[in-house]
């Protein structure tokens, strides 16, 4: 049975939903180090490796992650399989370590919150609303990455969330915790995800809310 680490504030119909599908559902207690509003989210404390459901995950140690920037965002990179993609400089030297063991190519981006920034749809295609990784992976003929407004994503204590932190892929689906219809982007979005052969699922009962990403966890690869 695959596992999904999400936020303890994931919304009850995601978590309803994952579990109707089969999945066991992991959820992340708040760490008294960090901000209430990022404080359990999955992102801040692990990183997926790659882009598919069965790729590895690094666990990084729950007490490392703090208030404030940029100690909160040493594990909060993007892995496509190929790239690794973040704030190089704030990058924790094991998780950077395993990169280099796995051959990644190094990108590095002023963006700290990369993971929360960017939608990894496969390994070569991805969703961003940061200007500064957009411009980073279009150097990149191999990656295809679109721009999307910023804002529009809910995130407790903050004037605004972020899409990569809003979603994650879960099998053959990039699931989104909220209503992308609302979001400006939705149909290029929408599009741009199903020219990939993936479908997208979302809840129109509830606001885009970030909850530090949908990470789909399989047994198998550790």
């Amino acid at each position: 049975m695959n596992k999904i680490y999400l936020s303890n504030r994931v919304h009850p119909l995601l978590q309803k939903h994952l579990i109707q599908q089969g999945y066991q559902v992991k959820t992340v207690l708040e760490s008294p180090t960090l901000n209430r509003g990022i404080a359990s989210h999955p992102d801040i404390f692990m990183c997926k490796m790659g882009s598919n459901p069965e790729s590895e995950i690094f666990f990084g140690d729950a007490s490392r992650p703090k208030d404030p920037y940029p100690h909160d965002i040493i594990y909060n990179a993007v892995c496509t399989g190929k790239y690794f993609i973040h704030h190089l400089n704030a990058s924790d030297e094991a998780l950077l370590q395993r990169a280099k063991e796995m051959g990644m190519i190094l990108i590095d981006v002023r963006q700290g919150y990369t993971k929360c920034n960017t939608v990894v749809v496969d390994s070569n295609s991805l969703i961003t609303s940061d200007k500064g990784i957009y411009h980073a992976l279009a150097q990149y003929a191999d990656l295809e990455c679109i721009l999307v407004q910023p804002g529009h994503v809910k995130l407790t204590g903050y004037s605004t969330g972020f899409i990569g932190g809003a979603s994650g892929r879960v099998g053959d689906y990039m699931i989104f915790h909220g209503n992308l219809k609302n979001h400006p982007n939705f149909t290029d979005m929408r599009q741009f995800i199903e020219s990939r052969g993936l479908k997208v699922f979302w809840f129109e009962e509830f606001p885009l809310t970030d909850i530090g990403s949908i990470i789909e966890f399989k047994e198998s690869s550790q």
